[in-house]
């Protein structure tokens, strides 16, 4: 079957590889995917009533996370007084982003430059184009950050996959490393102790391998997220009672663009290339 478009209700657009492989997203609220079927089963934890609320962020879907992670410390801009502080997580979650389909490669584009509204808070000339290809199994972003700027740009980037699970108890992670931060108090800890309190709620980062994994034993599937360098820092949050996990892939901690840890700073008329691939598989 074609790659196959079309538009539903509030702003909500339909990508269907077949009737049961298929993403819903929205270009007016951040380019957010909001829903992935895959082989019938519905991957993405997703708020609908949150989401058409506008006063409220986004509790769901894959958000868009750039040019910060997390938020800046301080109580004005780090770039121009004149400017307005950044908002957490940065702008474009809360932006309209123009998409493209290529029916060709089962692929969508989103794009994001700069505009009257990232100039309140970012001097920068810039353009994102996130490419996300559709399989049977699995999602691609291919993400390309251009500075059209005539001076060096620094930027954070982000995905904020929300994933359902069918309960914190059913839930592991095989691999992960010994020692992560816990952002709640920026604190260096256990990796495993904090896990065993993730049905609490959490909030973790860690530098991975590239590769981040866990696996639902009701549901029997397991979620790898490939993130290679220089994407490879892993977060992950809960908010109990939502049956959701966060895994985040990010380039750079909170405050990067103050403290310079991990900063990506893009030369004039460069770019930076990322990639991220999340795959589905299930098991007996």
């Amino acid at each position: 079957m074609p790659l196959h478009l079309k538009k539903e209700n509030e702003g909500i657009y339909i990508l269907q590889l077949d009737d049961t492989n298929y993403i819903e997203f929205c270009p007016d609220r951040g380019g957010l995917i909001t829903k992935w079927i895959c082989n019938s089963e519905s991957i993405l934890y997703f708020d609908k009533k949150r989401f058409l609320d506008k006063g409220k962020s986004v509790r769901g879907g894959i958000p868009i996370l750039f040019p910060i992670c997390g938020s800046l410390s301080g109580p004005n801009s780090i770039f121009n007084e004149d400017l307005e502080l950044m908002p957490q997580h940065g702008f474009a979650r809360d932006l309209k982003w123009e998409h493209v389909i290529n029916i060709q490669n089962n692929s969508l584009n989103f794009f994001l430059v700069d505009n009257s509204t990232t100039k309140k808070y970012y001097p920068y000339k810039f353009e994102v184009d996130i490419r996300v290809t559709l399989g049977i199994n699995k999602l691609d972003f291919e993400i390309i950050i251009t500075n059209k700027s005539n001076t060096c740009m620094p930027i954070n980037f982000g995905l904020h996959p929300y994933f359902n699970i069918s309960s914190f108890n059913n839930i592991i992670f095989p691999n992960f490393p010994k020692i992560c931060q816990n952002q709640t108090n920026n604190t260096l800890v256990n990796t495993g102790d904090l896990l065993k309190n993730i049905h609490q709620g959490i909030d973790l980062l860690m530098y991975s391998p590239g590769e981040s994994l866990f696996r639902d034993y009701e549901f029997k599937r397991e979620i790898l997220i490939s993130h290679p360098y220089p994407f490879d820092i892993n977060v992950i949050w809960s908010d109990p009672p939502r049956k959701m996990i966060c895994i985040e892939p990010w380039t750079s901690p909170r405050n990067s663009l103050l403290d310079g840890i991990r900063r990506i700073d893009i030369a004039p008329c460069s770019s930076q290339r990322l990639f991220t691939s999340i795959k589905v598989k299930k098991f007996e």
